[in-house]
């Protein structure tokens, strides 16, 4: 269990927090003291605006768009989420229970935050990246409470399905395609691959970041610079079925060489002097927050969700199946980078969210010189989508 003491901490964000933003620890209700970071606090009655980060991240990925959405109204708040960054009081080794990081316990992580902050409901609930099906269940699940729902980089599948009618002779409903399935024919290639979501689920997946050979500074700087735009590879497009051969078409961050961890895979992505310097949306300081936390914390409490949370898991599959038949009937909408194959990673989902997932769809937005990290590669144009989609 983490038992870091929130007085032996130093200050947040390491001089690069902007001022209107404050970081404190809130008891959440559900067995966490989460460290939230908060704008817009000062003025009381304020709707109130939840914002859940992806992987690798933390609540500072939130810190450009913050400001703006709390002078447009709202009383903002991104906690580090269970496994991340300050938030305590979960386990943090690899052989922890994995039933606290499934979805419907994430999803109690978020209320018991918004009852303990004095709310009944948000105005709207932001996922990014690993965020984005937390944030998709809370609206499944508690749609009183979560009244809307914008989802970046991550489309939502919805409920997995649950055979019906089959007592009068329908077929049931197939077994899911797994992630295993894929791996097998992924080592078939040449060269061989392996899908990064195995591989992240792995004993070692840990370590092989947290002490990769270029050394953590580098890790995240080449991790950070392959996923966003600043790559002019990244030119992601819809792929027309989840086999081998179109999911290899991915870059070696989602769909990795099979004979390497995510270190190795990533290093070749590493930018130069001249790209680092002229990179405004991550400075050296800015990264060396992320740097700094999970030097700290380590990458297994992070990692837990690629354990639990994948939807062939049987258990976080029957624990789903509960919703069979739901769909997300809040306002909804998708924002992603232009340069994000996060959007893609999925063949069909994108689609299938727009069309049967969600029935009252508010639009698809994909943001110019963005790639995955799009609230803090663009974040004006971020906030001006988020807000015109609030109100």
């Amino acid at each position: 269990m983490t038992t870091t003491r929130i007085a032996d901490l130093p200050p947040y964000g390491n001089g690069t927090l902007p001022a209107g933003i404050r970081s404190r620890h809130v008891d959440n209700n559900n067995g966490l003291q989460v460290h939230v970071l908060e704008a817009g606090f000062e003025t009381a009655g304020r709707p109130l605006l939840l914002l859940l980060h992806g992987f690798p991240e933390l609540a500072y990925s939130w810190r450009k768009v913050m400001l703006p959405l709390a002078d447009a109204g709202y009383h903002v708040i991104a906690p580090d989420q269970r496994g991340y960054g300050r938030t305590l009081g979960w386990d943090d080794s690899y052989d922890a229970d994995g039933d606290p990081f499934r979805n419907v316990n994430m999803v109690r992580d978020a209320m018991g935050l918004v009852y303990a902050l004095g709310y009944r409901s948000v105005a709207g609930v932001v996922g990014h990246d690993a965020g984005s099906p937390v944030a998709s269940w809370c609206a499944v699940i508690r749609p009183d409470i979560f009244r809307r729902l914008a989802l970046m980089s991550s489309p939502f599948p919805g409920p997995p399905k649950m055979s019906f009618n089959t007592a009068n002779g329908a077929a049931p409903v197939p077994p899911p395609y797994t992630d295993d399935q894929l791996d097998a024919e992924l080592a078939k290639l040449d060269p061989p691959r392996k899908y990064y979501r195995n591989h992240q689920r792995t004993r070692g997946a840990n370590d092989d970041m947290l002490h990769a050979p270029q050394g953590l500074h580098a890790f995240f700087r080449a991790y950070y610079h392959a996923k966003s735009a600043d790559w002019k590879g990244n030119k992601p497009h819809p792929l027309k079925s989840h086999t081998a051969e179109e999911m290899a078409k991915m870059p070696h961050y989602y769909v990795m060489l099979k004979d390497r961890g995510m270190a190795a895979n990533i290093a070749p992505f590493m930018p130069s002097k001249e790209e680092i310097a002229a990179c405004r949306w991550l400075t050296e300081a800015e990264l060396g927050v992320y740097v700094d936390e999970y030097r700290r914390t380590g990458f297994t409490g992070a990692l837990q969700g690629y354990r639990v949370r994948r939807g062939t898991d049987p258990r976080t599959l029957a624990e789903l199946r509960t919703f069979s038949g739901r769909t997300v009937d809040v306002p909804a909408c998708f924002i992603a980078g232009k340069s994000d194959w996060g959007s893609f990673q999925n063949p069909g989902v994108l689609e299938a969210m727009q069309s049967t997932v969600c029935t009252d769809w508010r639009g698809t937005h994909f943001v110019d010189g963005a790639g995955h990290w799009a609230q803090q590669e663009q974040p004006a144009a971020v906030s001006r989508l988020l807000i015109d989609f609030l109100r």
